[in-house]
């Protein structure tokens, strides 16, 4: 029997990837965009921009990128890839 080639391959994003863009690189949005959620990292990148923004901005994200860290590979892919949650 031969399998089919047809389907795509399923979308996998990396939790130590998007913790560490989030720790390094979380005021800009990046690991937002790396995750796919394009309208947040947008809205991330606006909030650093503006000079009381930044700082919210960047301790979000390193609160985001300690909790992808710290979950298991299973549970972020269900909750951040599959389940496309955005913030926290």
């Amino acid at each position: 029997m031969s399998q089919n080639t047809d389907q795509p391959a399923p979308k996998t994003k990396d939790r130590t990837v998007a913790g560490i863009l989030a720790i390094l690189l979380g005021g800009l949005g990046i690991h937002q965009f790396y995750l796919g959620n394009v309208g947040t990292g947008i809205i991330r990148i606006i909030m650093t921009i503006t000079i009381i923004g930044a700082p919210v901005s960047g301790l979000i994200a390193l609160v985001e990128g300690i909790i992808y860290l710290t979950k298991s590979d299973e549970d972020f892919h269900q909750i951040y890839v599959d389940g496309n949650k955005s913030w926290f």
